[in-house]
């Protein structure tokens, strides 16, 4: 009975490491492929494309709102700095 038992283990653990060796194989094929490679090459080239649309995005919108900003001061009588002018407070320090 405690020999059955035994042959029992023995096998459940052979399958379990046959299955686990076959699978490992299997992931080994796939890393060393170059459909793995090919695919982060494509995600990054993604994320990538997202990046610059979102940095084209930021730029227009800074360029806007400077322009309203400077529309706003020409209509309160302020003269509007040069872009890039250093900014003036006013005080000596």
């Amino acid at each position: 009975m405690v020999f059955g038992a035994f042959v029992g283990k023995a096998a459940s653990s052979l399958a379990t490491g046959i299955a686990g060796a076959a699978v490992y194989d299997g992931v080994k094929k796939v890393v060393g492929s170059n459909v793995l490679r090919g695919s982060a090459v494509a995600v990054t080239a993604l994320g990538l494309r997202g990046a610059r649309a979102a940095e084209t995005g930021a730029e227009k919108a800074r360029l806007v709102t400077a322009d309203i900003v400077a529309e706003a001061r020409e209509k309160i009588g302020e003269q509007v700095p040069a872009p890039g002018a250093p900014v003036e407070h006013g005080h000596d320090h």
